[in-house]
This record gives C-alpha cells, structure tokens and sequence, in this order.
C-alpha cells in the first residue's frame, strides 16, 4: 500500500504538470478565454478526481492496517491493486486526450459546437414562446430595479420572467442583455405595473465575474474569432486555420440570421405583450464578427477571400431579409482595404469572389481595378 499510494502520488503530480502545460498552450497560441473550455472539461476534473481519490485510499489504508492483520488475508491490498490498475487505464486514456484536444481542429470544433448550442436554444425559445418584433407600448407606473452587485450578466430566465409578470399582471423591460458589464445600483429591469410593490426578480437572473457562452451569442463568438485573430499573428502566422475559422462561422452566421433580433417581444399564454428584451440586432453581430480580424488580416489575400467566402456561406441559410446586412458588411471589409501593395492575381481572385457574393445578394458589384503598371490597386 505505501509503494501504490507513492506511485500514485507520482502520476497525481505528474498529470497536474501536463494540465498547467496545455494551459500555458491554450493562453499562448489560441487565446486567454480559451482555457476555459479545457479547465471545464469533464474528463481533466474526473481523471484527476480518479487520481486524488486512490491516493487517499491507499494512504488512509496504510494508516488504519494494524500489525495483527498481516498474518491474515485482507481485502484492502486487493482494492489498492485494483484502484491502481484504474489509475493506469486512467492515465494512459488521458494522454490520448491530452494529444487529441491540444490540436487547434479539436478547439474550433468545441467552439462551434458552443455557438451550436446557444444558437439552438433560442430556436427552441422561439417555438415554444411568441416572441415578435411588435412595438413596445407598456401601462403603468414605473419602477426601476436596480443591480445589487457587479459583474457580467451570465443568465437571464426571459420564460419564467413572462410567467411571473403575467401572475403579478405587470409588464417588464430587460434593461440589460445577456454578457453586459453591469454596476452596483445600476438599473437592470423596469416593471410597468398599477400599483407599486416590492417585487423579487434576483431568482430569474444570474451574475459573475466573467462572461459565459450559455446565452451570450457574442461572447461564443468572439472565443473562435480570437483564435482566428491569434493564427494571423506575426508571432504564429498561420492564415490557415484563419480561413478555416472564417468558413465555419460563415454557417453559423446563416443560423444566426434565422433568429428574430432587436426588440423581443415576449408574450403570455392570453397573447398580451409582458415582456420586452434588447436582443443584439443581425448587423451588430455581424460586425462584431469581422470588425477586428477585417483590419488585422487585411494584407493577407487568402483571410481577405475567406472573410467574402463565410459571407457566401452565411447566404445559404440565411433569410432574403438579411441579404441587404451580409452586403453591408461585405463593402465595410473592402472600405478599409490597403491596395497598393496588391497584386494583379490577387485583385482579379478576390474581384470574383465579390462579384460572386453581389449576384447572390442582388446588389451592384464593388469594382476593383488594378494599375497595370504598378501591379498594384488603386
């Protein structure tokens, strides 16, 4: 038992270190929020877990086993025995996923599957709730409820505050939008109601000190898109993965698209509106998509392509409604391009792609003419 709980002890530590190592790797070659997605993994807590737990066994055995029970046959070695060849399997299963997470393609895909699943579960909101886009027009006196402590907003309950504003026959207003930065004695929701009362809203939202992706859209998004960024560096250089991120989040704008934006108007199971929620408009979104990665990979011409490329992808799900905002922020990218160093190849392959995207948006093409001379765009 001293030898196993010694020896399990050595991979405890051991694994510790690996951890703390792909941790410097995801902070330094993807980005700071990334970690997050390997700290909260459920295998990284129940290996480690595994490991605390059979050096605790084998150390409290050591500890209680007694000098007459040698002389006869006892169970506790046998467990131990046991434990450490689960500790074995163990170990060896978690190097398998040590080499299979720290790959940039596995951290893309645990990132689109996040964006996957927000996205999914306001879908489902939407089908199981009335929400349009209806004017806002509330009764009543108003009361302002104010923010007991600062931090991100993490979660707003949008179904239970319809159900408790319809019990109470009040309307509310969600001041705030899920991954906001809010202040102590800040006002967060303004209740429309007949006549005043002291009313408990705490239980339908949740704070902390940082954002997570459970309902924060923007947030899932700017993870992958710091990834994409950090490829582009002088540091990595690696446009590649870029590109990749780039075609990825193109579907995932489309899916985005499908979703009724701005104003939310939620209404109850009598059809009377009761509460309003400032989701992000489309455009914003979108331009929170490409606003920093337009300007740091506007000299690569393959990240310049890739960009009109995700616009493309986004078209094919998307609803005609959106074509006019894809456009828009496809002339937004070009408006900030730097040309003159461009050269003729370059323009005439990124030209077709944008003529390309004009045609399926119905809009007037941008014409990118190049100085023979110079090779260059002016």
């Amino acid at each position: 038992m001293g030898v196993l709980a010694a020896a399990i002890l050595t991979m405890t530590t051991f694994t510790f270190s690996t951890v703390l190592v792909v941790l410097t790797t995801y902070t330094s070659q993807f980005s700071p929020r990334s970690s997050e997605n390997f700290i909260n993994n459920k295998v990284t807590r129940r290996v480690l877990g595994i490991f605390v737990g059979g050096f605790v066994y084998a150390s409290l055995s050591l500890l209680y086993m007694q000098d007459k029970t040698f002389g006869h046959e006892v169970l506790t070695p046998s467990f131990g025995v046991f434990i450490s060849f689960l500790c074995v399997a163990t170990f060896a299963y978690y190097i398998h996923f040590i080499s299979s997470n720290v790959r940039v393609t596995a951290l893309i895909n645990k990132l689109v599957g996040d964006i996957d699943h927000v996205v999914s579960n306001y879908k489902k909101m939407q089908e199981k709730n009335h929400i349009s886009l209806e004017n806002w027009e509330p009764s009543g006196r108003e009361q302002e409820i104010e923010m007991g402590e600062e931090g991100y907003v993490q979660f707003i309950d949008l179904v239970n505050l319809v159900k408790f504003a319809e019990e109470r026959d009040i309307e509310i207003e969600v001041l705030v939008t899920t991954g906001d930065y809010v202040y102590k004695d800040m006002p967060i929701f303004r209740i429309y109601q007949d006549e005043e009362e002291e009313l408990a809203l705490a239980k339908f939202f949740q704070t902390g000190p940082e954002r997570t992706v459970e309902q924060d859209i923007g947030y899932s998004i700017q993870k992958l898109m710091e990834v994409a960024i950090r490829a582009i560096s002088p540091s990595l250089n690696d446009p590649n993965t870029a590109n990749e991120i780039l075609i990825r989040i193109g579907r995932l704008l489309g899916e985005i698209g499908q979703l009724k934006t701005k104003g939310w108007v939620l209404t109850d199971s009598a059809d009377h509106n009761r509460l309003v929620y400032h989701f992000p408009s489309y455009d914003t979104l979108l331009y929170h998509t490409f606003f920093q990665i337009s300007k740091y990979g506007s000299s690569d011409i393959s990240v310049m392509s890739a960009m009109t490329e995700s616009l493309k992808a986004a078209l094919r799900s998307a609803p005609v409604e959106r074509h006019d905002e894809i456009w828009e922020i496809q002339e937004y990218i070009l408006d900030g391009l730097d040309c003159t160093e461009m050269k003729k190849k370059d323009v005439e392959y990124l030209q077709k792609k944008v003529d390309e995207l004009a045609e399926l948006t119905n809009q007037q093409t941008i014409v990118l003419q190049a100085d023979e001379k110079k090779q260059a765009l002016v």
